[in-house]
């Protein structure tokens, strides 16, 4: 099968696709025929090792996996003999979490992790946006008090992690203010944000007011940062701190939100296999909307 590795750090060179062998699987495991990945952050924090942490956790001069990808879609195409849950032919979209393994053509995973079955008219592109920005927003949004009409700000509005937040607060009950740059303002009001500020206007914390909880979804500000603009007991979240651990139970809440269209897979651009460095890029850049997918059909 084909797949990207990963063959050095921090060097776009050292992105390449090989054929390497195809999984075989255990009892408890599925053979997923990959559709879809994404490249997101987390992939690219773990490419350019900028943090001397990241070798020690993942491998001194490359990752021990080379093959990274977090999120996936596809079809079952084989079972061991002791998956219950899951059949040949079942479209699927599965969370590896920091295990990677999503840029490859195949991958064999426990029945036990993250994995949900796809309705059969959700696309593989669509349905692979759904876990990390997801994953993320429900696991902050859990932390913190609901009710109708809580305040809420969330900075970096228009990226994975914050287009699904802005989504789930209001379905949540939040009065969403959404901080994004000019050319998202658009995209972050069409998901249903009550207002909307440009963090690259020089004046645009004036009047800002006060928040129940304030959410960092780019992990770029601190606390203190907002000290002049939470509540008396107001929490403040960033993505730069904290596990988010993905579930399958999570996933068919997801899933079910977008067939009912209350949740609204973003996608920036959709790249082939072959375009593996223009996706990097794109992420490293600091200025895709919603989600980088890599489409393998």
């Amino acid at each position: 099968m084909k797949a990207i590795l990963c063959t050095r750090y921090d060097s776009f060179d050292g992105l390449r696709i090989k054929e390497v062998k195809k999984p075989s699987i255990k009892e408890n495991e599925l053979l997923i025929r990959i559709m879809a990945s994404t490249v997101a952050s987390g992939d690219s924090v773990v490419r350019r090792a900028s943090n001397p942490f990241v070798k020690l956790v993942f491998g001194l001069s490359k990752p021990r996996n080379p093959i990274l990808g977090t999120d996936l879609a596809g079809i079952v195409e084989a079972v061991g003999g002791k998956v219950a849950t899951f059949k040949v032919g079942d479209r699927v979209v599965a969370s590896t979490g920091m295990k990677f393994g999503g840029h490859a053509e195949y991958i064999a995973l426990d029945q036990t992790v993250a994995i949900a079955k796809i309705p059969e008219e959700q696309a593989f592109k669509d349905a692979v946006t759904l876990p990390f920005g997801g994953n993320a927003g429900l696991h902050y949004l859990n932390k913190m008090k609901k009710g109708s009409g809580k305040k809420l700000l969330i900075y970096g509005a228009s990226g994975a992690v914050g287009s699904s937040t802005v989504q789930l607060a209001k379905i949540y009950g939040f009065h969403v203010t959404a901080v994004c740059s000019a050319r998202n303002m658009d995209l972050v009001r069409s998901l249903g944000a009550d207002i909307v500020r440009d963090y690259t206007s020089a004046d645009w914390k004036e009047e800002l007011g006060c928040f129940d909880h304030i959410f960092d979804a780019v992990g770029k500000t601190d606390k203190k940062q907002w000290k002049n603009h939470l509540n008396t007991n107001g929490t403040f979240y960033t993505i730069a701190k904290g596990f988010v651990k993905e579930s399958a139970p999570n996933l068919d809440l997801l899933l079910s939100l977008a067939q009912k269209k209350q949740l609204k897979p973003v996608i920036d651009k959709v790249y082939s296999m072959d375009q593996i460095v223009d996706a990097y890029k794109l992420v490293e850049s600091g200025r895709k909307r919603g989600n980088v997918v890599l489409d393998f059909q």
